[in-house]
């Protein structure tokens, strides 16, 4: 039976999914226990059992979604390509059987997705619906299991502990510009740009064309002499940024310190980053010149471009929206950044689900740049590589329309088992020093290639 559907696929025939959610932390858990020897208590012991590859994943701290398998995977591209996978996972969800005694966010049936950042990108978007989920949230521990009707019932995992086998022999190179040829580009690009006197004025440019910012990405290729364990970069990942959410989604993996969107029984929430300050040796020491650096013109305008197009956006399809007046600091490992949280409700009678949701803000100006629509269409022009489902959004969401979707970055797309493609970007202004953009995204490579055991 073939697992892989493109979106039109599904419509003409849409697969019927027997969905069962049950809590496998019970004293006596009985039959289809997943674990060889009794609960893992740790990030690092629930790392040990899972396979060295071929798994899915969404954690935060010590909480989130581990799926198993592929009962189905539904592929888009081009500018429709959120429509066409919500509009999948639509038809998917109202032909399942469900049958859900956890009843907590992520139970029942579930997807994994990421998205490509550009309708123009080469790379599929993907929803991937596994065959198996291990779950857990709010200290409770379950598991689901996705079956497509007429297909051989599959085998639930038994999870046997392996050592994790740490990246020893990682080699980088340089990807389609090198950080000389890159600072270049910055350089013209931030010439291309009109400055904004006040940031307080942002809101007026809401409707003007003329740009004001446009992230520029970059890309570095990493190999190894050995298979690369998935595992151990995700395991370094968590315990390095236990406040991100790290994923690992199709090949794509890393930890992003920014949520997009989530939607929790049709309430919605986000966080927007804007403003970076490299950490040289202690973030909380560092906190006042951070705060120093990032209540700059640069910073402080670029992060108001941000909360603009993010209130815009998400107003389109939710009510109540809220944004913090006054962005906080967001302290992590290398970095640290200028943040502010959202909040917002869907209508009761809305049919939108998290990608829904997703597709209506992205690309936020941490992204794509201000405006957003001339700011896209440029980056498409200028960048020399194809982002694929880099600073795309990332995460899962479930039958009942929840969901989380993070933007993807601090991150890489594994290519092959000995090789991964890390991508970091930055916001440039007009008045963009392109040494210290160079600068911020070796900050925003570190934390992958220190998975990677290259610093």
């Amino acid at each position: 039976m073939t697992t892989t559907f493109s979106t039109s696929d599904i419509s003409a025939a849409p697969p019927r999914l027997h969905v069962r959610s049950r809590f496998v932390d019970d004293v006596e858990p009985g039959p289809g226990f997943p674990f060889e020897s009794g609960l893992p208590t740790t990030v690092e012991q629930t790392l040990e059992l899972l396979p060295t590859s071929a798994f899915s994943c969404w954690v935060r701290d010590t909480s989130g979604l581990i799926g198993f398998g592929r009962t189905l995977r539904i592929r888009a591209r081009g500018r429709h390509r959120f429509t066409e996978l919500s509009d999948a996972w639509k038809t998917i969800t109202t032909a399942a059987t469900i049958e859900d005694e956890v009843d907590l966010l992520g139970s029942g049936l579930m997807c994994f997705a990421t998205v490509a950042y550009s309708g123009e990108s080469e790379v599929d978007s993907l929803i991937h619906v596994p065959e198996f989920v291990l779950g857990r949230r709010g200290g409770r521990v379950w598991m689901t299991s996705i079956i497509a009707e007429g297909a051989a019932t599959p085998t639930p995992p038994v999870l046997k502990s392996e050592p994790l086998r740490r990246v020893t022999s990682a080699k980088s190179s340089p990807g389609d510009l090198d950080s000389a040829a890159w600072a270049d580009l910055v350089a013209k690009v931030s010439h291309m740009l009109t400055p904004v006197e006040d940031s307080a004025e942002v809101d007026a440019f809401t409707d003007d064309s003329t740009l004001r910012k446009i992230v520029l990405a970059r890309d570095e290729l990493v190999t190894t002499d050995d298979d690369i364990d998935v595992r151990s970069v995700l395991g370094a990942l968590n315990r390095s940024y236990p406040s991100c959410w790290t994923f690992d989604v199709a090949g794509l993996i890393g930890s992003t310190p920014e949520l997009l969107i989530g939607v929790e029984n049709n309430r919605v929430s986000s966080r927007v980053l804007a403003g970076t300050y490299r950490v040289e040796t202690d973030p909380s020491a560092e906190l006042p010149a951070a705060r120093k650096l990032l209540s700059a013109h640069k910073d402080s305008t670029e992060h108001a471009f941000a909360i603009a197009s993010l209130q815009r956006s998400l107003s389109s399809v939710a009510d109540d929206v809220s944004v913090d007046e006054r962005p906080h600091l967001l302290p992590l490992a290398n970095v640290i950044h200028s943040a502010s949280d959202a909040a917002a409700h869907l209508p009761a009678d809305s049919c939108l689900n998290a990608l829904d949701i997703a597709a209506a803000v992205h690309p936020t100006a941490a992204v794509g740049g201000y405006p957003q629509a001339s700011a896209v269409a440029h980056v498409d022009e200028l960048e020399p590589l194809d982002r694929g489902r880099y600073s795309g959004p990332v995460g899962w969401m479930d039958g009942r329309g929840n969901g989380q979707f993070g933007i993807a970055l601090r991150c890489g797309q594994l290519e092959d088992r000995n090789r991964i493609r890390l991508f970091a970007g930055a916001g440039i202004m007009p008045d963009s020093d392109p040494l210290a953009e160079v600068a911020e995204t070796e900050a925003k490579f570190a934390p992958m290639r220190r998975a990677l055991g290259l610093e």
